[in-house]
């Protein structure tokens, strides 16, 4: 059903109400005047017939009743109406319009029944004598206290009702007047009423958009005023209290957006109500798709689903470890707990996951680590305790057994050495780089790979391996010297002894865009690309047989590791079985993260 505006529901109503007043006022003042217009009339014809009934009660006692006819036409003529005598019989003796002798009997008429008995008759009734309506107001003749005839005065109501018409015009003329003027004042009223409802209305349409600094005008009508005020007050508490949600939402918003931990709430049927960026991306999807969605249909991941599950149907905080498995296995400690609302009244549940893969897998590095150093220290202590007990039994009193047995208790002195030198290495790299300290300086990169390959020259030459460089004698760039030297001889040193002899290791430098990348490559048997992810592990190794007889500690990778991440960069693998292997050390050289 449409709506109308308030006006035309006003304005019709005051139309209304106004035609019918003037309406029934105008048919009532016509029916009143036109009666008053009728008795006037009829006092009239009453008062000349009260003038004339002297004459006409002597002339009736005298017989004389030619002269009563001659009376009447001469009188009625004068009084521009019409006189007619009548004899209690009911003849008519005297007319103004007619010939008596030639009119019926009147004494059925009603007004001159009236009369005869003594009374004032009034009639209204169409004559057919003169083919009009007339009306006729008779007195009784009396002579000596008796009636001795009727005296009956008429007029045709043509005239009457020809006044009337006049008086009638005026009066619609007067009503239509009347109408258009309450017709203007009531659409004027109208609008002074419905204008400042219109006003609220707009006020109150602006404030459903959100604009509650608007300020409605306060009118002079005491209601309308009252609502404005209310609605300004309104309006006001309701900006503020919106500005403190909204201060609190965001709050909540960045707590929430800034939490490392995932996080996300349902309701009692696990439709998901909320969630937080951290938790969007462990589950790879966006909260507007899926807000209102059951979580079965949001999250694949049974124990999760269950945990919720146990979390909606517990009165106490929960807590849980699962798993997901995806591309990559995460680890979850997952918290969960029922959310009431201010009656206490269960309404959903929030749900607190901590991604603790990185911690799971330091552990499992740092068990790995402990147990690689317990192997590595322990081979070559078991080797010199062993020897050394057999030189304790006797054999050092052979001086050839002892001789060998101390050359092999020198080794693996040496090794244990070497491990030990390396740890305190990757120590001291590591310490320096949370502590800021290492100096960066523009150096040539060709003197650093010139002092690796001099370093490096005994060992390539016992394998006849020929060193080759390939570097800008002008390529200049910020480094730590003694660090990227010490990363090149590790992984020059690797490069020989992973290489076949009469062989040849390829050092090079270039520049790419802002970054400086320093190769390695050998000629060796290369490496398989499931090896590559943890090439740069501590203490991992390919074949772990080869690299203990070629004398490795499983350090020196992890050292080049940790020296590019000094210097804000990285190590990456290129190597396939049969093709060699290319290790490559990139390094910004507009930007360094760590500069003194």
């Amino acid at each position: 059903m449409r709506k109308k505006r308030l006006l035309w529901q006003l304005y019709p109503s005051y139309i209304v109400i106004v035609l019918l007043s003037i309406l029934s006022v105008t048919w009532y003042a016509s029916i009143a005047l036109r009666e008053f217009y009728l008795d006037q009339v009829a006092a009239d014809l009453e008062a000349r017939s009260i003038l004339i009934e002297p004459s006409v009660s002597k002339l009736i006692n005298d017989h004389e009743l030619k002269k009563i006819d001659s009376l009447a036409k001469e009188l009625g003529a004068a009084a521009s109406m019409r006189i007619t005598v009548i004899l209690p019989d009911g003849r008519v003796t005297g007319d103004t319009e007619n010939d008596p002798a030639q009119m019926d009997n009147h004494s059925d008429r009603p007004e001159v029944i009236d009369a005869l008995a003594g009374r004032t008759g009034t009639s209204i009734r169409f004559s057919y004598t003169l083919n009009q309506q007339m009306m006729y107001v008779t007195i009784p003749v009396e002579s000596g206290g008796s009636i001795v005839g009727v005296l009956r005065s008429s007029l045709p109501l043509t005239f009457i009702y020809k006044a009337l018409n006049v008086i009638y015009i005026k009066i619609v003329f007067g009503c239509i007047v009347a109408i258009i003027l309450v017709a203007v004042i009531s659409l004027i009223i109208s609008k002074r009423i419905s204008s400042p409802l219109v006003e609220l209305k707009r006020g109150a349409e602006l404030f459903a958009k959100g604009d509650l600094k608007h300020k409605l005008r306060v009118f002079a009508s005491y209601e309308i005023g009252a609502l404005a005020n209310a609605m300004n007050q309104m309006a006001a508490e309701l900006d503020e209290r919106i500005s403190t949600i909204e201060l609190q939402r965001n709050e909540q918003n960045a707590v929430l957006s800034s939490m490392v931990e995932s996080v996300f709430a349902v309701d009692m049927a696990g439709n998901l109500v909320s969630m937080n960026q951290a938790a969007e991306r462990l589950f790879s999807i966006n909260i507007k798709d899926v807000r209102g969605r059951n979580i079965q249909e949001a999250v694949r991941n049974s124990d999760l689903l269950n945990f919720v599950v146990r979390t909606l149907e517990s009165h106490d905080p929960i807590e849980d470890d699962i798993t997901l498995k995806e591309d990559d296995e995460r680890f979850l400690i997952v918290h969960g707990t029922i959310l009431r609302n201010s009656s206490r009244k269960s309404i959903g549940a929030l749900v607190v996951l901590n991604d603790v893969t990185r911690i799971r897998r330091l552990e499992n590095i740092r068990r790995d680590f402990v147990a690689n150093v317990s192997h590595e220290i322990k081979t070559p202590l078991t080797s010199i305790k062993a020897y050394v007990e057999t030189l304790l039994d006797g054999a050092m009193n052979r001086p050839d057994d002892a001789t060998r047995f101390l050359e092999i208790i020198a080794r693996q002195a040496d090794r244990l050495n070497a491990i030990t030198e390396d740890l305190l290495t990757l120590a001291r790299i590591e310490q320096s780089g949370k502590e800021h300290e290492i100096l960066m300086r523009d150096v040539k990169v060709t003197d650093i790979m010139q002092a690796a390959g001099q370093t490096c020259k005994m060992k390539a030459a016992e394998k006849n391996i020929q060193l080759i460089f390939d570097c800008d004698e002008s390529l200049h760039a910020s480094l730590n010297p003694q660090l990227i030297e010490q990363a090149l001889v590790n992984l020059v040193e690797n490069a020989i002894k992973y290489s076949e002899p009469k062989s040849a290791v390829n050092i090079s430098a270039n520049i790419a865009g802002h970054r400086l990348t320093i190769a390695v490559r050998d000629e060796g048997g290369g490496i398989a690309k499931e090896h590559h992810g943890r090439l740069f592990e501590r203490f991992y190794r390919v074949d772990k047989a080869r690299s203990r007889k070629l004398g490795g500690t499983g350090l020196g990778l992890a050292i080049v590791k940790h020296i590019s991440k000094l210097h804000g960069g990285d190590v990456s693998v290129d190597s396939a079985p049969g093709k060699g292997s290319a290790f490559l050390i990139n390094l910004p050289i507009d930007q360094p993260p760590i500069f003194h």
